[in-house]
């Protein structure tokens, strides 16, 4: 599968490098959501000239990892129940469109691949054991495919560039160790059934019950977490 993401392309100039390791450490809680960013100290860990960095820098708060504010500096995003809830109903919508689309647009070969893609997802002994469900980024991500399939630009760009990557932030602190993991995998079967069969409607409807199962199962891990 094609993958024209520009923020997955592969790194070319040092300030690449620089976005994409940072990129990571974010998504994956290396670097603490809601920490505060220090150019100096960044510039001298990964030893690069300040202009450098701020290349790097200005390109995650495009990717929504990172945010400015006046008199206060920059941090990286945090991760809350508020934008944990509006950014999962984002998610429902605009990949349940992408879901509908892709039923009629993938061709014979994508939905193979996606198949293949979901078989390799079977064979993960944390999935198996019904603890976690982590898929790596991109083309193999189910959810990235999908959209991809979609073949709408438009989706693609807000969904696998602009917010693909605090999208996936919010998976990855919240969602991927979890009871339903294995529950969660079985929806991915049933979408991608629904997606072979040219049947949009059911696609999209089973998708946006996936994600909605998914934020209705992350709330209910934070009530306890607060208890």
């Amino acid at each position: 599968m094609n993958d024209n993401n520009p923020a997955r392309q592969a790194p070319v100039t040092t300030a690449d490098k620089i976005f994409e390791t940072m990129q990571h450490e974010i998504v994956e809680g290396h670097i603490l959501s809601g920490s505060k960013i220090s150019e100096p100290e960044l510039a001298k860990k990964y030893q690069v000239s300040r202009s450098t960095l701020r290349e790097a820098l200005n390109r995650l708060e495009k990717c929504h990892l990172i945010e400015r504010k006046a008199n206060v500096g920059s941090r990286v995003v945090e991760c809350t129940v508020k934008g944990l809830l509006e950014i999962y109903l984002v998610r429902e919508a605009l990949e349940g469109m992408a879901c509908r689309l892709a039923a009629t647009e993938m061709s014979e070969a994508e939905i193979h691949d996606l198949k293949h893609i979901l078989d390799d997802h079977g064979t993960k002994e944390k999935l198996k054991d019904g603890v976690a469900y982590y898929q790596e980024e991109g083309d193999l991500d189910f959810h990235y495919c999908v959209i991809k399939g979609s073949h709408n630009q438009n989706l693609i760009n807000i969904l696998c560039g602009e917010l693909y990557h605090l999208i996936r932030m919010y998976r990855c602190q919240f969602g991927m160790n979890s009871p339903r993991a294995t529950r969660a995998y079985d929806e991915h079967k049933a979408i991608l059934h629904a997606i072979a069969e040219r049947d949009g409607e059911l696609a999209e409807m089973l998708m946006r019950r996936h994600i909605a199962a998914s934020r209705k199962n992350i709330e209910k891990k934070l009530e306890k977490e607060r208890e």
